[in-house]
């Protein structure tokens, strides 16, 4: 495991190292030029191909993996993970991918993944359901496509800023692996570890320095190997409750629910439609007041980097229980009610000014 680990972080490490120091060769078709938009707070244009160096590293760890247990299958996960991958990647070029053809992609690897590897949703230990699920293969067909798309979609979401969608994958994976771990099933804690590396060596350039993005390349393959390993813990092993993976993940799923219902209900806009009132973007304006007003480069870098770890510690609150309960439906649902509960509760809170004091980082003054 550890030379998984060390394989992906150093050739992700030294692909992101590539892509940098030879920008000024593919900065005119992959940086983020976009400096001006609703969700945009980098204070130059950045290369957001950050996606091939956490791909490679993924291919080497498993590559690794496949050795060392002597299993090719272990490969097609790769090409499963393809069409997700491939249309993040062109948008970050083309800049003129939209959301629909990339969940669509993601849907279709997941399908992928339904009939090549076996990740398919059978149960959700809900008697009813569970019923129908077993009985009705189209029904859990729809439903992991649906799970896994989802799951892809919302990680991309939250994909806002320096270390924050890494940083919590990074988290979720660590937690898969103990439970794979547990379970004794090599393959998806090597997997696991294979994308704690990949991340890992990324985020040497991108947190805190921003010096590259991950990219809807980057953010459609991590959510979709985090969605893959998740559906494969469940289908493997019956031990695993399926609630695991959700309260692992609910961070970025609710965030995606929520801000659905509020653009669709509250606001009245497209849900597709971006705003700037996503939770990260709001701790950013409303918590993470470091030398607010300023435009100089390596302030806004900083308040961009500073407004992570924020999120890095709501979405622990939903990991740590969910690695701690891993077999208990009943203690996980229960976790689960209870982030949705605080996530609203914070969002209000902040949205109303309501905000302690304890929670707001200041330093400096505000520029006229």
């Amino acid at each position: 495991m550890l030379q998984i680990l060390l394989s992906a972080t150093f050739i992700s490490l030294l692909g992101g190292m590539c892509l940098i120091h030879f920008r000024h060769l593919h900065e005119g078709f992959s940086a983020d030029h976009d400096l001006g938009g609703v969700q945009k707070f980098h204070a130059h244009p950045v290369p957001r191909i950050g996606g091939v160096p956490i791909a490679l590293g993924l291919v080497v760890g498993c590559g690794f993996l496949a050795w060392s247990l002597n299993d090719l299958k272990i490969l097609l996960i790769l090409i499963v993970a393809l069409p997700a991958f491939i249309v993040g990647i062109l948008e970050d070029v083309t800049k003129k991918v939209g959301p629909l053809p990339r969940l669509l992609a993601t849907f279709a690897a997941a399908a992928l993944g339904y009939f090549i590897l076996g990740a398919g949703l059978q149960r959700l230990d809900i008697p009813l359901v569970d019923s129908l699920l077993s009985q009705v293969w189209l029904l859990s067909l729809l439903l992991t496509i649906v799970a896994v798309g989802g799951v892809a979609h919302a990680v991309n979401i939250i994909d806002g800023y320096n270390g924050l969608s890494g940083v919590v994958s990074i988290f979720i994976f660590l937690a898969m692996a103990y439970v794979a771990f547990k379970v004794q099933d090599v393959a998806l804690m090597g997997l696991s570890f294979a994308m704690v590396g990949a991340i890992a060596g990324f985020l040497f350039w991108n947190f805190p320095r921003g010096l590259i993005f991950a990219g809807d390349g980057g953010a459609y393959l991590v959510g979709f190997m985090i969605a893959e390993v998740a559906v494969l813990l469940v289908a493997r092993h019956p031990q695993v409750s399926p609630w695991f993976p959700l309260l692992c993940v609910i961070y970025p799923v609710f965030e995606t629910l929520y801000s659905i219902y509020r653009k669709k209900f509250l606001r009245g806009m497209s849900p597709g439609m971006p705003d700037g009132l996503h939770l990260h973007m709001l701790v950013y304006k409303r918590l993470v007041r470091w030398m607010v007003g300023s435009k100089d480069a390596s302030h806004l870098t900083m308040r961009n980097s500073l407004t992570s770890p924020y999120l890095w510690a709501l979405s622990s609150v939903s990991v740590v229980p969910a690695m701690l309960f891993w077999q208990h439906t009943g203690v996980l649902m229960v976790f689960c009610a209870l982030f949705a509960a605080s996530y609203i509760y914070l969002y209000r809170m902040i949205i109303r000014f309501r905000t302690p004091r304890w929670l707001v980082l200041r330093r400096g003054c505000r520029l006229r």
